[in-house]
């Protein structure tokens, strides 16, 4: 019982990882520096993201480097929630087609009736698309890893497991693997895309309680 508690928990826990990556046109024209990102979606609930990613225009490795913010709706705010930093690197061009990664540090936090468990993790993932100045479309393929999680156990489950001990576990608890599409439409200095796309735990037997993902987003780029 205790075991599947545990795993019911972190599944949900890396089911929150998916959303709030970052989309952009790496073909959109425009010398723009700074990009601000509005979303919302649904991966285990309805998620609520926000996001800031500066571009480094190299000609040879376009690059964006941010940080991202989401929360699922709830009634209790900041009770569960997600960060992302790291950078995007577009790698390589031929013609239309091109290929980028991304890699970024996550810490998150979930919240039910028996535990609190904060956990630090590591997201990657790669993209080849179609990408012309008005619009784009791509397949993604990324894998989240949780790599260190700290558990905070309820009164009341300590009531039932007396020997259960809160800190810091390790190893790495789990992963999930996604996999999608991607597309949107580019006009002026905005942005406008639609990601979805399925989820599978590391064992690839496993799924969360919602297995696939959803988002719509928004990029103002300044």
């Amino acid at each position: 019982m205790k075991n599947t508690i545990y795993k019911t928990a972190l599944l949900l826990l890396l089911a929150m990882s998916t959303m709030n990556a970052q989309t952009i046109n790496w073909s959109a024209p425009g010398k723009e520096r700074h990009i601000l990102n509005a979303n919302i979606g649904a991966e285990y609930g309805i998620v609520f993201g926000l996001g800031y990613h500066y571009k480094l225009n190299s000609k040879l490795f376009p690059m964006t480097v941010g940080i991202e913010f989401s929360v699922p709706s709830g009634n209790t705010l900041l009770d569960d929630f997600k960060t992302k930093a790291g950078a995007n690197v577009r790698w390589i061009k031929v013609r239309d087609f091109q290929f980028s990664t991304r890699v970024q540090g996550v810490f998150r936090r979930f919240e039910n009736d028996n535990v609190a468990i904060a956990n630090f993790g590591l997201d990657m993932a790669g993209v080849v698309g179609y990408y012309r100045p008005k619009w784009f479309g791509g397949v993604e393929v990324g894998f989240d890893k949780a790599i260190v999680s700290h558990f905070k156990h309820s009164e009341y489950y300590k009531e039932t497991y007396p020997d259960v001990k809160n800190g810091w576990y390790e190893p790495s608890t789990g992963g999930n693997f996604y996999y999608g599409v991607q597309g949107g439409y580019t006009f002026r200095n905005h942005e406008i895309y639609l990601k979805g796309g399925s989820m599978v735990s590391q064992d690839f037997k496993t799924k969360p309680m919602l297995p696939f993902y959803v988002q719509i987003g928004y990029n103002l780029k300044l």
